[in-house]
């Protein structure tokens, strides 16, 4: 793994089984995970989703590694926020600038190593992608084209939903259960 300061990060993440992880963590978590089945396709996610309560808002931004047909690790990051979103505008596009600063974290030191694993291998690999809590179907196809160019300045690909699991599912999940904590 390259220097620590690659990795360093403002943003405390979370998961299941560990205390608060710095941006560090994760990716040496990450690459623990991979290096132990380099042979398997994997799908590296980030995503974002928002929960208004009581006139508050709760953003969560989650990176999701999926071992294509066996297994995944996930890893959360959230910001209160002190009122509630104005428009659903708003709302969609604070969830796509959060998923992008998490995105930014991924530069292209931090890219090389994800895709260590894989170098003389024959047959692993791993996608990058951007999960867009947005959809064909109901108001938020308005923003599809606006928020995909967003999405598009990344190393990673958009997915909008239903493929946008990270966002419309992961993310989903820890916004409603986190709210009220």
């Amino acid at each position: 793994m390259r220097q620590e300061a690659v990795y360093e990060g403002f943003r405390t993440f979370y998961n299941f089984s560990r205390k608060p992880l710095s941006f560090h963590d994760v990716i040496r978590h990450v690459l623990k995970f991979m290096n132990k089945a380099p042979e398997y396709q994997y799908r590296l996610s980030i995503g974002s989703d928002s929960q208004t309560y009581s006139n508050k808002s709760l953003l969560v931004t989650v990176i999701h590694l999926h071992r294509i047909g066996r297994g995944a690790i996930g890893f959360i990051t959230y910001q209160r926020i002190s009122r509630s979103f104005n428009s659903l505008r708003e709302k969609i596009y604070r969830e796509t600038t959060a998923t992008l600063e998490i995105a930014c974290m991924f530069t292209p030191e931090v890219m090389a190593d994800l895709l260590s694993p894989f170098y003389n291998r024959k047959r692993g690999d791993i996608n990058f992608e951007f999960h867009l809590d947005i959809g064909k179907r109901g108001a938020t196809r308005d923003l599809i084209n606006e928020m995909v160019a967003i999405a598009k300045s990344t190393p990673f690909e958009p997915r909008i939903k239903p493929e946008s699991y990270a966002a419309s599912s992961y993310a989903n999940r820890h916004t409603k259960k986190r709210a009220n904590k």
